[in-house]
């Protein structure tokens, strides 16, 4: 027992050494537990016609006069932990964005789950970011996820397989506008990733059932684009673009899959750059756009951030930058400090 509380205690000092490793425990020579996720603590402040959110989605609420609105808030922070047995691996990751509570009294928030699968070999099940969705070539940025618009950003339920770059995947329907009671056939994704020295690019395509408001069935089909480009020894260039009936998996809320009887066509893009100044100093621009045929919705956000890493564990940053809708015609503008302690 004393060898084992040793080997754990000497495993999870070692794995603490990283700020992305999480805390390690060494069961035997095939299993081991991994705790790992981050605080965060936002300082936001936002102006504008555009309703204040915690951070922006692909749609927002415009007011009649511009307003003022400054919030503290920790809702971001998450948890998770990983579970190995040789080949088989369980992940489950949990953050605050729940709802939940007030600012009255307790500021409580109801913890979410994010991600659940398990992963056998080369087979996923379960909860996790659709195969249609690089994460490689997400921004770092305070606001969450920063600039949605652009982004294919989506979790849900799948069966995956993955060999030698090549992903194929049945995800869960949501037919977002349209008789959801008659989602009867899995979205089809298939994806391939190249990689190198270089970085990293990926090409996706979508393939699905939607039905319409009055039971109609039509096939839609999108592809996508995306990756992350070095520049020079560390810094980087990160782009997505997302064409064709892609709708709800594109814009966190940005446009709806079907509107009446017609399905919505959609193109976006995004793209960062990220320059270190330092070894522990960096700053990213960043931009993204989203636009509809049916709807006719046009949004973008923007934005510029630097970020300081105190210790390995411990990152500041601080961002401003603009959301803006068009039809209606709104905008805000926002400033946000962002403290992250890695686990």
């Amino acid at each position: 027992m004393k060898t084992l509380t040793k080997t754990l205690i000497a495993t999870s000092i070692l794995a603490a050494g990283s700020a992305h490793a999480g805390f390690k425990i060494d069961i035997n020579d095939d299993s081991n537990i991994t705790f790992g996720g981050y605080i965060k603590v936002d300082t936001r402040f936002v102006s504008g016609d555009i309703e204040y959110r915690d951070f922006w989605i692909g749609n927002g609420v415009r007011m009649d006069e511009d307003k003022s609105q400054f919030r503290i808030f920790a809702d971001e922070t998450r948890f998770n932990t990983k579970y190995v047995n040789g080949d088989l691996m369980g992940f489950i990751e949990m953050d605050f964005l729940g709802g939940g509570g007030n600012q009255i009294v307790s500021n409580s928030s109801k913890p979410r789950i994010r991600h659940a699968f398990i992963k056998y070999k080369d087979f996923l099940a379960g909860q996790t970011w659709t195969t249609f969705m690089n994460t490689s070539a997400i921004p770092e940025t305070a606001d969450f996820a920063g600039a949605t618009v652009g982004l294919a950003f989506i979790r849900q339920g799948m069966l995956r397989y993955s060999t030698n770059g090549f992903q194929i995947a049945l995800e869960n329907p949501e037919s977002w506008g349209g008789d959801t009671s008659k989602d009867s056939v899995p979205d089809v994704i298939g994806r391939y990733d190249f990689k190198g020295d270089w970085g990293t690019v990926s090409f996706a395509g979508l393939a699905r059932e939607l039905v319409t408001e009055m039971g109609h069935k039509e096939m839609a089909l999108g592809g996508s684009v995306a990756g992350k480009i070095m520049v020079g020894e560390k810094d980087d260039f990160k782009f997505q673009a997302h064409f064709g009936e892609v709708g709800r998996y594109i814009g966190v809320g940005a446009s709806r899959d079907v509107i009446g009887e017609e399905i919505e066509d959609v193109t976006s893009f995004l793209g960062a750059y990220r320059h270190f100044w330092t070894d522990t100093m960096r700053s990213n621009v960043f931009y993204g756009k989203i636009t509809t045929d049916v709807q006719d919705i046009d949004r973008d956000q923007w934005g510029v951030n630097i970020f300081e890493d105190i210790t390995k564990q411990l990152t500041v940053g601080f961002e401003v930058g603009q959301f803006k809708m068009k039809n209606p015609d709104a905008d805000s503008f926002y400033g946000q400090l962002s403290l992250r302690y890695m686990l």
